[in-house]
């Protein structure tokens, strides 16, 4: 096989938490008379928590927020949106990317995660992959966000891989930068799909089947 270990983001990939994120910054930004709609939410996918605040916060006229304040708002966000992942549950998790990843790991590839979230854990065991993957690098052990390799190198590091027999698999144009700037090839699936960087793009996640072998 090409590779010896697969890393993959979490939410696009493995499963779908946007709407929930786009409703907790939207009940925010509203609370504070901010605009935001799904545009301006296009713009953070991929980033930290922190990163996403401070794009909301452009359109922000308030008095100014200490960076104490700022913290207390992500906090807020963070807890709407937590609260939201408590409806997850296995069903969330497609057939499709269930088999493919118990045939991944049939094949002898390492899995890991690589995503800036700092519940990945806990969505990881809502939909019923608690201790399926080999490593997790996520929000909670990285000072930098995508487009910043780090998370990747990390999860690559913790499977004791290189870069170079790593594949990354992303759904976010900066998942995929983040992937190019760490020395991984990448498969890009649905808006990363058209990447001209991704070195695969696929159509759906079984595709990882025909890349891999």
């Amino acid at each position: 096989m090409k590779y010896k270990a697969i890393i993959f983001d979490l939410d696009g990939v493995i499963c779908f938490t946007d709407e929930y994120h786009y409703q907790a910054w939207k009940q925010l930004a509203d609370s504070m008379g901010i605009p935001f709609d799904r545009k301006i939410n296009e713009r953070l996918r991929g980033v930290s928590r922190m990163e996403s605040l401070e794009i909301i916060l452009e359109n922000y006229t308030g008095p100014a927020l200490t960076d104490s304040e700022k913290e207390k708002l992500a906090a807020s966000k963070n807890d709407i949106y937590r609260k939201s992942l408590e409806n997850m549950s296995p069903s969330d998790l497609s057939d499709e990317v269930r088999d493919t990843l118990n045939e991944l790991r049939d094949k002898g590839l390492k899995l890991a995660i690589g995503s800036s979230s700092k519940n990945t854990k806990f969505i990881l065991k809502q939909i019923g992959l608690e201790g399926f993957f080999d490593a997790i690098s996520d929000g909670t052990n990285i000072t930098r966000s995508k487009p910043d390799p780090e998370v990747f190198l990390k999860a690559a590091d913790f499977v004791s891989e290189d870069a170079a027999d790593c594949l990354v698999v992303e759904d976010a144009e900066a998942g995929i930068d983040a992937a190019v700037a760490g020395g991984f090839d990448s498969a890009g699936l649905g808006s990363a799909s058209k990447y001209e960087k991704a070195t695969y793009r696929l159509e759906s996640f079984g595709d990882l089947l025909n890349v891999i072998s």
